[in-house]
C-alpha cells in the first residue's frame, strides 16, 4: 500500500463525537511513551502529522487522520499516563473502551508494546480485555533499536507466552522502529489485506458480518469474549 495522502480529519473526546461511519478505520494504541506517535508518523510518510511529545500521555482525545481519502488512522489516547487527574484519566480511559466496543467499521486495532522490556502488567492486561472483548487486534513492538536483538526477542517471547494462557491462538506479531524505520511496509501490507476484506463486503452483508469476518487470523484470539452475534461479554477493564 502506498500512501498518497495523510490529513488531519478530526479529534473527538467520545464515540459520540466521532464522525460518521462511511470509512475503515484502524486504531493504534499503547501504553503511554511507547512510541506511538512516531510510529504513525512514519506509517503517514509525514514527520507532523501526529505531534510527538517528551510528555507521556499527551494525547487526551481521540485523533483521527484522513488516509488516501479511504480510510481512517486513529490514534488513542494512551493507557497508564500519570500526569492526568484520576477523574479525568478514568473519563478519558471509559471513552476509549467505548470506541473499541461499540465503533462498527473499527477494522483492526494494533496494540503497541516496548520490545525493549519485560513484560508489563499493563500492556498484558490491557491485551487480554481486547480478547476478552473479541477485538480484533495484532501485536506492534516497537523500539526494536532500544535493545540487542536476542533481549529484544527475549521479551517478545515472554509475552507471547503470558498471553497464551488465555490466547486460543496467538495474534499475528510485528516489530518496527521509528528510528531505523522498520516495519512500515509490513503493517500498511495488514491494513491493506484488511482492507480489501472489508471492501469486500456489501453493504447488505457488512449488517449481519460477525466482528471476526473482517480480519479472521487477527481477531481469532478474542473468541472468547462474545456470542456468534457479538455480543458484549462481561468483562473487567484493564485500567
Amino acid at each position: 500500500m502506498d500512501i498518497s495522502s495523510a490529513t488531519f480529519f478530526r479529534s473527538a473526546p467520545d464515540l459520540d463525537s466521532c464522525p460518521d461511519e462511511s470509512l475503515p478505520e484502524f486504531a493504534f494504541i499503547g501504553r503511554s511513551n511507547v512510541g506511538k506517535s512516531s510510529l504513525l508518523n512514519i506509517i503517514a510518510g509525514q514527520q507532523g502529522l501526529a505531534r510527538v511529545s517528551a510528555t507521556p500521555g499527551f494525547t487526551k482525545l481521540i485523533n483521527m487522520f484522513l488516509m488516501n481519502k479511504t480510510w481512517r488512522l486513529v490514534d488513542l489516547p494512551g493507557y497508564g499516563w500519570a500526569h492526568v487527574a484520576r477523574h479525568d484519566k478514568a473519563k478519558f480511559n471509559q471513552a476509549v473502551a467505548h470506541y473499541l466496543r461499540n465503533r462498527p467499521n473499527l477494522c483492526l486495532v494494533f496494540a503497541l508494546v516496548d520490545s525493549s522490556l519485560p513484560p508489563q502488567e499493563m500492556d498484558l492486561e490491557f491485551v487480554e480485555w481486547l480478547a476478552d472483548n473479541s477485538i480484533p487486534f495484532v501485536l506492534v513492538f516497537t523500539k526494536t533499536d532500544k535493545a540487542k536483538p536476542p533481549e529484544v526477542q527475549a521479551n517478545i517471547a515472554a509475552f507471547s507466552e503470558r498471553i497464551s494462557e488465555w490466547c486460543e491462538q496467538l495474534p499475528e506479531i510485528f516489530k518496527c522502529s521509528a528510528v531505523a524505520k522498520h516495519g512500515r511496509r509490513e503493517l500498511l501490507g495488514v491494513i491493506a489485506a484488511a482492507m480489501a476484506e472489508y471492501e469486500a463486503q456489501t453493504p447488505a452483508d457488512a449488517d449481519e458480518a460477525l466482528p471476526d469476518a473482517k480480519l479472521p487470523q487477527a481477531s481469532s484470539p478474542g473468541a472468547r469474549g462474545r456470542d456468534a452475534r457479538g455480543t458484549q461479554a462481561k468483562s473487567r477493564r484493564p485500567w
